[in-house]
């Protein structure tokens, strides 16, 4: 049964570190009555939409394994969470010291306005150039770690978690992946 969770999984691993953050704004966008859950049929709407192909049989399969209370619906959190693949607490920990490090004004939202000051837009080639401004640069680097379908110019520690996982199932050692982020992000 977790085999069929396995495949999905591997299903949206294979569309880049943004994979699995892509599927959850699909879902959201697929909650017609905006109650943060999905029935069987908005589940499989959502990755028919999202173009992973799983079939009915599986899809029902999947539901069925991430409906603990036998509601009849899955919560978005809970499923993402059972999606992405497991990280280590030393790995959740160093996300989140750069998530709290790029959110100046801890409100849980990384912002154009959190950047300034933290990440130097200056070096970048196309401010260098001429063709951008601070302000586009700010968004390039921001829209990296926002939904490939919904770029709204803030990135949640969620968005932020979800970006992560799909670096993180690439990188075997818990070690380099910590001794990466602290380098990336100057920790």
């Amino acid at each position: 049964m977790a085999d069929v969770l396995e495949e999905l999984r591997q299903q949206c691993l294979s569309r880049g570190a943004a994979g699995i953050k892509g599927l959850g704004r699909t879902f959201r966008i697929m909650d017609d009555d905006g109650s943060k859950s999905l029935n069987l049929q908005e589940f499989h709407k959502g990755l028919e939409t999202y173009g992973v192909c799983v079939g009915m049989e599986k899809a029902k399969q999947i539901f069925t394994i991430l409906d603990k209370d036998g509601s009849g619906t899955i919560d978005f959190n809970e499923f993402l969470e059972k999606l992405r693949p497991p990280m280590s607490s030393a790995r959740m920990q160093v996300i989140k010291q750069a998530f709290q490090k790029l959110d100046r004004t801890g409100d849980e939202v990384v912002t154009i306005e959190d950047l300034q000051g933290v990440y130097n837009s200056k070096h970048h080639p196309k401010y260098k150039s001429g063709q951008w401004t601070e302000e586009q640069v700010f968004r390039s680097f921001l829209d990296s770690f926002d939904s490939p379908n919904e770029k709204d110019g803030k990135v949640t520690l969620e968005e932020f978690v979800n970006y992560y996982c799909g670096v993180s199932a690439s990188i075997d050692s818990d070690d380099y992946f910590v001794t990466m982020m602290q380098n990336a992000w100057k920790l």
